[in-house]
Formats: structure tokens, sequence, C-alpha cells
């Protein structure tokens, strides 16, 4: 897959996921009713439901980027707060031919960045301080060459708008699930029909959370590969990424401000066990290829 494929496959992804979002809440709260309403009650309730996945969505695709750096503790910064990260930033901006985004930074001494936005004119690039004070220029550049290529190719916008709706679904589950616990064995006037809807509704309340992260990571996981390409091809030099990557793989500082929702949007897994300790189950959960595939790669172009 191009660069140009890869843009236009992201752009499809993300109608697609909204839409899946939108007929998943509404056929929930279809169960949710049937199991513990009356008819006019499940009518209002999917109604609701339509509604609410709407607003959501919407509300995901246009401010997903501010709840994302809300949940990441970040701050804007400016150029004369740090101009050697602004220069970097604005150099390779010119070389990619994409806008400036907007630049934050975390207070934290862990090794990571990430880039969030709904496109390349509202994008946004953030780097902890930890980073900035480890790398070299060249390792930096790397990796604001990563960022960037995440903003071109519209992976910022898909994975911002996962990281909200993900949510919203292991949301939604948990409340059917507590909603069971109080309703104290409360149904419908139809008891045979409403325990059918309950049982599915139990199922679909523990197994859409599952399904949901192992679309997120199946997700993520591919588009590393091609930001670490094009990040290549950008500065002409792999082995300034390369030798970031393998600075942030060796750090032993987790990062405080991440968390499972946004974790998949950092160049590296900012929740990895940094004690080495690894199984095989716990790998098909990463939200990151292995670093060391990712360096073998790139010192081979």
């Amino acid at each position: 897959m191009n660069v140009y494929s890869h843009i236009t496959s992201n752009k499809i992804k993300t109608y697609v996921v909204i839409g899946m979002f939108m007929v998943f809440a509404t056929g929930f709260a279809y169960v949710w009713g049937k199991a513990f309403t009356d008819d006019f009650s499940i009518l209002a309730l999917t109604g609701f439901a339509l509604i609410f996945s709407g607003l959501m969505s919407f509300g995901s695709y246009y401010y997903s980027d501010k709840m994302i750096l809300s949940m990441s503790s970040a701050h804007k910064i400016k150029r004369g707060d740090n101009p050697r990260l602004y220069k970097t930033v604005e150099n390779l901006c010119i070389g990619s031919g994409l806008p400036l985004p907007a630049i934050y930074t975390i207070n934290d001494t862990a090794l990571n960045a990430f880039a969030t936005g709904r496109d390349p004119n509202h994008a946004v690039i953030c780097v902890t301080t930890g980073l900035l004070e480890k790398l070299s220029n060249s390792e930096l550049e790397g990796v604001i060459a990563h960022e960037l290529s995440h903003i071109g190719n519209y992976d910022i916008r898909l994975m911002s708008i996962v990281v909200i709706l993900v949510g919203v679904v292991a949301l939604l589950a948990d409340i059917f699930l507590r909603s069971i616990w109080y309703s104290g064995g409360r149904k419908s006037r139809n008891s045979q029909a409403s325990t059918v809807f309950l049982l599915v509704g139990i199922a679909l309340a523990i197994i859409s959370p599952l399904i949901a992260s192992l679309i997120h990571l199946a997700i993520s996981r591919k588009r590393e590969f091609l930001a670490d390409a094009s990040a290549a091809l950008l500065t002409r030099y792999p082995e300034g990424l390369a030798s970031a990557l393998e600075k942030i793989g060796k750090d032993r500082e987790p990062l405080e401000a991440a968390n499972n929702a946004t974790a998949h949007l950092y160049i590296a897994n900012p929740l990895i066990d940094k004690r080495g300790i690894h199984n095989w189950f716990a790998g098909l959960f990463n939200t990151h290829p292995p670093i060391s595939e990712r360096i073998k790669i790139l010192r081979s172009m």
C-alpha cells in the first residue's frame, strides 16, 4: 500500500468506525429496552441512543484532540519556550509541505511523543520534556518526522476518533451491567422474551469492549511501520529515528500521563512493562509492533 492509498483508506475507515459505533449504540439500546422496559420506552431509548451516538461521533470528530491533550496534561508552547523543538518542527514541515501544527509538551522525564488532530490543518504534535533532554538533534528530527507522517497520512483523525468511541463503548457496556445489578431482577411484561434479550445484552456488554479494543489495536499497529518509512524518507537519515527508538526502548521511566485509551497514539507503547516481563499472550494486546523489529527495518534501508 502506498501513501496515497493509505490516506484514502484512513478517511474511509474513519466514517466506517463512526457508522459502526452508531449502529452498535442504537442496537445496544434496543436490546437494553427489550430486557427492562415496555414497548414505548424501547422506542424512546433507541431514539435517544441514536441521537447520543450521533453527538458523540460529532464531538469525537471535532474535539477529540482537545480531550486527548487534556487527558495527557499537555501544555502548548511558543517559539521562545523551546526554540530547538519549534525550529525542528518548522523545518520538517517545510520539507514535507505540511502546515505547522500546534506544538505541545508534557512535563515528564519519560521518552515519548504523539500527534493528534482531525487533519493536517488542525493538527498537534506533543513531546515529553524527557525526550527533548535525552535525544540528539538527528534523533529528535526522526521522532518529529514520524509524527508528521501520521499527520500527513491522516492516521491522527482515525486514531483520535477511535480513542473516544472505544471509551464510550466500554462505558455503555459498564452501565448496562450495572443496570442489571440495580434492577433487582425486574423485567418487562413479556418475561420470556426479556430474559432472552437480557442474556444477549450481557453477552454484548462482555464481548463488545474486547472486540473494540482488538479493532483499536489492529488499526494502530499497522500504521507505525508506514510512519517509520515515511519519516526516513523525509529526513533522508533512517539512523536518526532508529537511534531514537533504541533510546526510547531502553527507557525505564513510566509515562504518568498515558492511559489505556491514549497509549496507541504514542511513538512507542508508554504502558509496556518496563521490567521486561513479557509473554506471548500479553504481546497480542500491545498497541505497537516490537521496537526491535522497527529498528531492524529502519537500519536495513
